[in-house]
């Protein structure tokens, strides 16, 4: 019956260190790759104009195609 037990006890903190681990994994991979994406990088250059930037957004596709038409025509003013 004390064996028993002592399995069950192992079993448990097994499975909890292969959870623990592939949790630890995960969180791992997601770090990694985030600093290879590239929002992480420099999102602009000193030396951009509003035109260049809009025009990048616009192309990563993090503005629609009216939203970039409204920045073009607001700098235009």
């Amino acid at each position: 019956m004390m064996l028993g037990s002592i399995a069950m006890v192992v079993g448990l903190v097994i499975t909890l260190a292969v959870i623990v681990g592939v949790v630890l994994l995960v969180i791992w991979l997601v770090r990694r790759t985030s600093k290879n994406s590239p929002m992480s990088s420099s999102p602009m250059a000193p030396n951009q104009s509003a035109k260049d930037i809009a025009s990048a957004r616009y192309a990563r596709g993090e503005i629609t195609r009216e939203e970039y038409q409204q920045i073009l025509a607001d700098l235009s003013h």
